[in-house]
């Protein structure tokens, strides 16, 4: 008997595209318009609460930008090229994910910044993706200032947070500020029953609406405390 991995909720129903991001409509609208007029930041803030889809877009924005089926940008990524597929694995080599939690040095950021200034390897636009940003040391965010003030070309810099407020305001002013919500109860309910008819699980109205009530906003925690 062949028995497969379970794979947690919240991994397998991750939004693919910016029109599947739940509760942040203005933010797919803004930025599938900067993909339609190719009008591309150096630099992205991606600010809120946890688990409210700051990665997810950061990730579908860089398959945006890079996706193999198409020659420029497009505001819906195919999702089947081996770049789409790299980047949903977490494992492309121009899409560089660092969590600032574990690399709070200046060296951290030194060494990004040499490698930024290489041109991608199979993709369009390298993406640095640094989550948690707030907690760089102040002479890391004055070193990543300094690129900033003068990106290179084809690359882009999502900086994503919980906390605004421990992040440089110069950095600040460099950065298109992207303010993420906490999710509505009316769309979390939504989204947990229809992963709930997917997975055929029988759940009622009640359970449904606790559960939400109980993720606080937050779109991962919902997904996860219906998978438990």
């Amino acid at each position: 008997m062949i028995v497969s991995n379970h794979r947690p909720f919240h991994h397998k129903y991750r939004p693919k595209q910016l029109d599947e991001l739940i509760g942040q409509k203005f933010i797919s609208i803004t930025l599938k318009q900067a993909l339609l007029s190719d009008k591309i930041a150096p630099a992205y803030l991606f600010n809120g609460p946890r688990g409210t889809g700051k990665t997810s877009s950061a990730r579908i924005f860089a398959k945006s930008l890079n996706c193999l089926a198409f020659d420029n940008s497009t505001v819906n990524p195919c999702g089947k090229c081996e770049l789409c597929k790299r980047i949903d694995e977490g494992n492309a080599l121009d899409i560089i994910e660092i969590d600032a939690a574990s690399n709070t040095g200046v060296e951290n950021i030194r060494e990004i910044i040499e490698k930024a200034r290489f041109s991608p390897s199979q993709a369009r636009w390298k993406v640095y993706v640094i989550d948690e940003c707030h907690m760089l040391s102040t002479a890391a965010f004055n070193a990543l200032l300094k690129t900033l003030e003068e990106p290179p070309r084809q690359v882009v810099f999502i900086l994503a947070t919980t906390d605004p407020q421990r992040v440089l305001p110069t950095i600040l002013s460099r950065c298109m500020r992207f303010d993420f919500r906490r999710i509505s109860l009316k769309n979390l309910e939504n989204h947990l029953i229809n992963i709930a008819k997917k997975e055929e699980i029988s759940i009622n109205d009640e359970a449904v609406s606790l559960i939400a009530k109980h993720s606080q906003g937050g779109l991962r925690d919902a997904e996860s405390l219906l998978d438990q």
